[in-house]
C-alpha cells in the first residue's frame, strides 16, 4: 500500500532532509511551521501542521484518512515531489502506530497529535522542539 509516502506530512519531510536538495523550499517551510517565530519547531507546532494536512487529504470530509484517500494522497505526493518507495519505507510502522484504536481509519486527531519517532529522537534537548541545529543534524542521518 502506498500509504507509507504521506504519513509525515510535506513540511515534515523537508525537515527530515527528503528534499534536501531544495533549501529554500525548506526554509520555507521552516518558517511557516515555526508560528511564534522563535526559530525552532515546538512539538505543538508540528500537530497543528498535522492538523491542516489532514484537512487537505479528508477528501469526502468524514474526519477519517482511509486506505483510498491515504493511497490517492500518496500518488499526489509521489507525482508531486518524485519521492521514491524506498525513502519512506519506515512509514508503514507510522500508520499502524497513528491508528491506534486499531480501526483501520486514522481520525484527525489520532493524525495530527501523532509525532514520528524519527522527530522525537532529533530533539537532543529534550525540550519540545526542533532547532534549526537538530534539524540540520536530522537532515544529515
Amino acid at each position: 500500500m502506498k500509504t507509507k509516502l504521506l504519513l509525515l506530512a510535506p513540511l515534515l519531510l523537508a525537515a527530515s532532509g527528503a528534499w534536501a536538495s531544495d533549501v529554500q523550499n525548506v526554509r520555507k517551510m521552516f518558517r511557516k511551521l515555526d508560528a511564534n517565530g522563535d526559530r525552532a519547531i515546538q512539538f505543538s507546532e508540528v500537530q497543528v501542521a498535522r492538523g491542516v494536512f489532514f484537512d487537505r487529504l479528508d477528501a469526502d470530509r468524514d474526519g477519517f484518512l482511509d486506505t483510498a484517500e491515504l493511497d490517492a494522497a500518496a500518488r499526489r505526493l509521489e507525482d508531486r515531489r518524485n519521492i521514491a518507495m524506498d525513502q519512506a519505507d519506515d512509514m508503514t510502522a507510522q500508520a499502524a502506530q497513528m491508528d491506534t484504536n486499531r480501526d483501520r481509519r486514522i481520525s484527525r486527531e489520532e493524525f495530527s497529535t501523532f509525532v514520528p519517532d524519527r522527530l522525537r529522537l532529533a530533539d537532543a534537548n529534550g525540550d519540545g522542539s526542533l532547532s534549526i541545529s537538530e534539524l540540520r543534524a536530522l537532515r544529515r542521518r
